[in-house]
């Protein structure tokens, strides 16, 4: 069984946010401590990251995940891609290019942003290598068949991840019918829900919980957090069923 482990639940700035103060008592939860949004699935023959956070070296070798066979970028905002660049060491021990499955849009933006990994150097200058892939229907990774679609957020496009009956949603406003139909029968539904007031490009808690009651889901996993969330007041207030996502959490799908 597939297992899932979050890397981090956090929104674009993580909490504690740089230059907040917070109530007494807050950071006294470690669940409140919220590194950039991404998870890793480890599959029964390789694992599947999702996203690359500017933490991800961090979470990694926090959670002691050493290997990845394949990385699916959802889209190429900082916080889902400024930890690219903590691979290069997966690709000097291994010496093999790292396969990156994303939209060809975002391609683009990666070899803007890496160039250096695309370039030749002399002997001895070792730098990250992204095999730069479109995200086929379905992908195969790690002995699990990956399940894609395509979600908004505000005016960009995020690609969100089905394995078995677990989905994966980060940074949505709108989820189109073509997603919509991909996510019934679900055990269990992880996606953004950034704060308590409506935001123009995310779920914010109320729609997030709207969403996950129609769609039918068992169990609902929120994430993308801001610093609104206090994990334990706000858990014990959720409905049945829908619970905060928090870094380190694991559970199978």
């Amino acid at each position: 069984m597939p297992t899932v482990v979050v890397l981090g639940s956090g929104t674009s700035n993580g909490v504690p946010m740089l230059g907040h103060t917070y109530p007494d008592g807050y950071l006294d939860d470690p669940r409140n401590h919220r590194m950039r949004a991404a998870i890793c699935v480890l599959g029964p023959s390789g694992n599947l990251l999702v996203d690359c956070p500017p933490e991800l070296r961090l979470q990694m070798t926090r959670e002691n995940i050493l290997d990845v066979e394949a990385v699916l970028i959802t889209h190429t905002h900082a916080d889902h891609v400024m930890g690219m660049d903590d691979l290069r060491s997966i690709c000097m021990r291994d010496n093999r290019d790292i396969p990156v499955y994303t939209l060809p849009r975002y391609q683009a933006d990666i070899r803007r942003i890496y160039p250096y990994a695309f370039q030749e150097f002399s002997p001895g200058i070792f730098v990250p290598r992204f095999d730069l892939r479109d995200v086929p229907e379905p992908l195969e990774v790690g002995g699990m068949t990956i399940t894609s679609f395509l979600v908004e957020h505000g005016p960009f496009p995020v690609i969100g991840i089905r394995i078995n009956d677990f989905a994966y949603i980060t940074d949505v406003s709108f989820i189109p019918p073509a997603a919509w139909e991909k996510l019934h029968g679900l055990e269990t539904l992880m996606i953004d829900a950034v704060r308590y007031r409506p935001h123009p490009n995310h779920f914010h808690l109320e729609r997030a919980v709207e969403v996950s009651q129609e769609l039918g889901a068992r169990r609902t996993i929120l994430t993308h957090l801001s610093h609104d969330y206090d994990h334990g007041p706000t858990e014990a207030n959720l409905p049945d069923g829908v619970e905060l996502a928090y870094d380190g959490m694991r559970f199978g799908v």
